[in-house]
């Protein structure tokens, strides 16, 4: 597996950027703010790292992780009523779980497939 040429960790980076970058533009709290900007960072963090170590399955369970927790962070946080934060999340981390459950498969694939080094 080639590097920089999946789509899935450009897709869920791009979540992650909106997210954090959404605390500008939407009703904020400080739990929102918060877990907003650290999630939202955590899947820009693990995106890149994808893309530069493709067939490393453990970060796509930690990527989709990320998004799972984004997409439950309005609840955990106490901000669902805030609407633009609460649907941000929701949306960023629904997309960012999404598609990162279609590149487990291909990782686990080429982790199988890598030759170990002597």
């Amino acid at each position: 597996m080639k590097k920089w040429i999946r789509w899935e960790d450009y897709v869920a980076g791009a979540c992650g950027l909106y997210t954090a970058l959404a605390v500008l533009w939407t009703a904020q709290t400080s739990m929102s703010r918060t877990l907003m900007l650290v999630f939202g960072i955590v899947l820009i963090a693990t995106a890149v790292l994808n893309l530069s170590m493709p067939g490393t399955p453990w970060l796509e369970y930690a990527q989709c992780a990320a998004g799972v927790v984004l997409f439950a962070s309005p609840w955990m946080g106490a901000y669902s009523d805030h609407t633009g934060a609460a649907w941000t999340s929701w949306i960023a981390g629904i997309i960012a779980a999404g598609v990162t459950v279609a590149a487990i498969r291909p990782a686990m694939e080429a982790h199988h497939r890598m030759m170990p080094s002597h």
